[in-house]
Formats: C-alpha cells, structure tokens, sequence
C-alpha cells in the first residue's frame, strides 16, 4: 500500500475548555484524552465522532455515536475527509501516537507533526467493509455489557428485597397478596422481631459466611506459571484483562489463589469498585484483594452481593485511611454486617441468582473473545497482512 501523509486523510482539531464550574446537567457526552468524562446540556461537535487524547493521556480512540463535547486535553476529527468515521476509528487505533509527543513531562501532541506523519490505509473499496466486520465484534461485546449490566440489576434487586428490606415477610405481616411462587413464599416468616428483621433470622459478620484470604503461593506450592488478576484491571466487577507470568518474573503481589465462587475486593482505594466474582479456574490474584471464599458453595451469591453492595463499597471507602494509598484491612471487610436467614432461604436464594451470575460469566468470557479477535484482526487488516474474506472467516468462528 501506498504511503499518504495522515493530514490527507483526516484533519485533528483541539477540543473545547470547559471547567467543571460550567458544566450543567444533560445527556451530552463529554469526551477527555482518557475517555467518557461526564455530561453536559450542550454540544461542540455533530456526531458520529472519533476522539484521541492530546494531553496527559496519549493513544486511546473513542467512537461516539451521537453529538458531543471534546474537552481541551483531546483531539477530535474536524473533517474525515469522505472517509467511514467508524473506519477511521478503528484505523487510528493503529497508529503509534507516542512518536508525536512533543511534551518532556506530561504526554502531549503536536496536532500539525500528526498531520505530517506517512502512513498507509488500505483501498477505500474496504472501508466499509472493515468498519462493518470489526464493528459486529464490538458490538456485541456491548450487548453482552449492556446485557450484564441488565442481568446484575436484577440479582442486586432480588438481594435487596429479600435481605435488605425484607420485602416478602413485610408483605405478609401487612396482609398483602404474594409477589412470589409458592414454593418460595412459603419459606420467608410471617413477622418482623424487635430489631426489624424477619424472625428466626440472625445478624452477624461476613465471616460467618466466608472466609478471608483462605489460600496463597509460596516458594515451596508455587506453579511454573500464573495468570494474574491485578486490582487495575478489575473494575465494577468485570476482569478487563489478565497477565500471563512465569513465577519467577511474576509481580511480588501475585500471591493469592483463586477459585470459581470466589469474590475478590481491593483493598486500596475501595470506592474505585476493583471487585469481582471469579467464574473460571486457574488465576492468581494481587494481595491488594480480599479474597472472600465461601464457607459453603449456597453462599457464593450471597457473599458476592453483600460484599460488593454500592453501601458496604461506600462504607469501606469512608474507613480507608493512609494518605497515599487509602486502604481498608481485610478484617475490615469481613466485619461487613448481614442477615443470615435459615438454610431453605439461602439455598433458594443460591439456586435463584446463580444462574444470572453464571449468564454474565459466560458473557463475560465471550467478550473477552471478541476483544481478541478484534485486537487480532486490526492491525492485519489495516496493513493488508489479510483479506477481507481471511478476517470475515475468523470473526464467523468468534461470534
């Protein structure tokens, strides 16, 4: 493929100041140099857009669908210059940014050395179709997110109802018709006690649920290779990527094991969300983790939910303490307050919600699936390395 100059392609134009003081509540995205920053009520640019950051942080690319706001530490594409936005989106993503960084401090790009810089393209008779094929991998990998996002609403609102606000027992206390199968119904108590929970059921710690940290590596149980979990990379429970390491080059923090019906909780910063549920074998997790194991497999749910429910991360959030890195102990996060019904209750619980967890798991591994499908076919496609009809086979077999 021929060289071309990349300001015959697209031009880059600087984002748009807009201080936070100045922001006012609306549906329009705000886009930074790392991404979605908020919303705003009015626009700068038209979408479809493709954005990348100028300052701070260089070589990320971000589509947007609809119009938006590019803040001042962006660039955005001014003018595609009759080119398929979502193409340029992905044809971006192969460029070595870092060689534009004119900054000796905080990263930085010199729009006008971009414009200047050779680079090849592959025929505009492809355009589309590239867009086309690597645009079904992402976009199902955002059904699969906007799916998970459906699906954990439900399991928290399920937990909600019946260990937060005891919403069955409340309904027969009150003399109020079953929202629930029978079979199920029937196991919940017909009345509050003294302290405003169902009777029968009993308050207490995590703990008694599951146990913290219940497993590491050391020198003499070590395996040739591990496959790490590390608290950056864990965000609002999902995994976003994992690190292949022979041990002896794998990070000192690699040291917890970790087995499917665990839920991991970082330790530092806690209100960053670094938690998940572990669905799949074989992982080695930071010590930056609480590693909560369940004491019995019906509690696996259970400890995943009340560990991670948006009040207990806040609480953990509010007891961090160290100037530098906030953090909370593990005993901390094992001291987390529940309500523990009696063994009916529980399995029926388990029996309810696992199937939702385990839906999202396997979305989850599908997606990462996808994403190295993608990451695969990008940059031969952009380079020509293959054809259309090789990557079109490949993504058949992703899908």
């Amino acid at each position: 493929m021929p060289y071309i100059r990349l300001g015959d392609v697209i031009e880059l134009k600087r984002g748009y100041d807009l201080p936070a003081r100045q922001r006012q509540s609306g549906s329009v995205p705000i886009i930074s140099s790392s991404g979605p920053s908020g919303r705003h009520d009015e626009a700068k640019v038209t979408g479809p857009g493709v954005v990348t950051g100028r300052y701070g942080t260089i070589g990320q690319v971000f589509f947007v669908e609809g119009d938006f706001w590019p803040l001042n530490t962006s660039l955005y594409v001014k003018d595609f210059k009759g080119h398929n936005p979502r193409f340029i989106f992905y044809f971006l993503q192969g460029i070595d940014w870092e060689r534009f960084n004119d900054k000796s401090g905080v990263p930085g790009i010199n729009r006008n050395h971009a414009h200047e810089a050779f680079v090849t393209i592959p025929p505009a008779g492809d355009h589309e179709a590239i867009a086309e094929l690597l645009g079904a991998l992402d976009d199902k990998s955002d059904l699969n997110r906007r799916m998970n996002e459906t699906l954990e609403a439900m399991a928290r609102a399920i937990f909600k109802d019946w260990f937060v606000d005891f919403g069955p027992t409340r309904a027969k206390a009150d003399g109020r018709a079953p929202y629930l199968a029978p079979e199920l119904w029937d196991l919940f108590p017909d009345a509050l006690d003294q302290e405003g929970k169902p009777v029968g059921w009993t308050l207490a710690s995590l703990s008694v649920l599951a146990e913290a940290n219940p497993e590491s590596w050391s020198k003499k149980n070590a395996p040739k290779e591990i496959v790490y979990v590390d608290l950056s990379n864990t965000k609002w429970g999902s995994i976003d990527a994992t690190h292949h390491f022979l041990w002896r080059d794998a990070p000192s923090r690699a040291k917890r094991i970790l087995r499917p019906g665990d839920t991991i909780l970082g330790l530092v910063r806690p209100g960053n969300g670094s938690y998940a549920f572990i669905g799949t074998s074989g992982l080695t997790g930071s010590t930056g983790f609480a590693v909560l194991r369940p004491r019995e497999p019906r509690y696996a749910e259970l400890v995943f939910l009340s560990a991670t429910a948006p009040e207990n991360i806040e609480r953990l959030a509010n007891l961090a303490d160290g100037a530098a890195y906030p953090a909370v102990r593990p005993e901390v996060v094992e001291a987390t307050e529940v309500v523990v019904a009696d063994n009916a209750v529980t399995a029926s619980f388990s029996a309810l919600v696992a199937p939702i967890i385990d839906r999202m798991e396997r979305n989850k591994i599908e997606s990462q699936t996808l994403a190295r499908t993608r990451d695969l076919l990008l940059p031969r496609l952009m380079s020509g390395e293959i054809r259309l009809s090789q990557a079109e086979k490949l993504q058949e077999g992703a899908a």
